[in-house]
C-alpha cells in the first residue's frame, strides 16, 4: 500500500518553507510503515485524472477534505485507513481541495469526506495537518506510543 497527500494549488510549496519541512518530516516518519509521499496539482482536474492513473490492481480509496466533511477521531481515521489497507487497497489519497471547494465530480468520487473542524484552513496548514494525522493514524495501526490515546 501506498499513501499519497495531494493538494489543489495555485502556486507550489518553496522546498524550504516551514509547512513544507513539516509535512516532508511527518510523510517521512509514515514511511516507516508504508511508502508515502506528496504532490500538487495546479487544478483539481489534474489531481481527478492523477487518482485515475494510479489505480491498478484496486481502484485508490480517496479522501477528501472538507469543512463539511464528517469530523472523525484519530482513532476513526486510523480505522478507516486499516479498513482500507486490509482489503486490499493498494493506494490511499487523503487530498486537500481547490480554495472554492471541491466539484460535484470529485464529491462523487471520493469514498470518504472528511474535517479538519468546522473552521476553514489555508492550505499550508491543512497539509501539515493532514500529513501528522497521516504518520498518527499509521502509529496508531502499529501499536507506536505517539499516539498514547490522547
Amino acid at each position: 500500500m501506498k499513501i499519497h497527500l495531494l493538494s489543489v494549488r495555485t502556486r507550489k510549496p518553496a522546498t524550504t518553507a516551514p509547512e513544507t519541512v513539516l509535512v516532508e518530516r511527518y510523510l517521512e516518519r509514515a514511511s516507516r510503515y508504508v511508502p508515502c509521499a506528496t504532490r500538487s496539482f495546479p487544478t483539481e482536474h489534474a489531481l481527478l485524472q492523477f487518482v485515475a492513473d494510479e489505480a491498478g490492481r484496486t481502484t485508490p480509496f480517496l479522501i477528501l477534505t472538507d469543512s463539511r466533511g464528517k469530523q472523525l477521531s484519530s482513532e476513526e481515521l486510523a480505522n478507516a485507513v486499516g479498513d482500507a489497507q486490509d482489503s486490499g487497497t493498494q493506494h490511499i489519497m487523503v487530498a486537500i481541495g481547490p480554495a472554492d471547494g471541491w466539484s460535484k465530480a470529485a464529491l462523487h468520487r471520493a469514498n470518504v469526506l472528511i474535517a479538519f473542524g468546522r473552521i476553514t484552513l489555508p492550505h499550508e496548514l491543512a497539509q501539515v495537518i493532514a500529513a501528522e494525522q497521516i504518520y498518527r493514524a499509521l502509529a496508531i495501526r502499529a501499536g507506536h506510543p505517539y499516539h498514547s490515546g490522547h
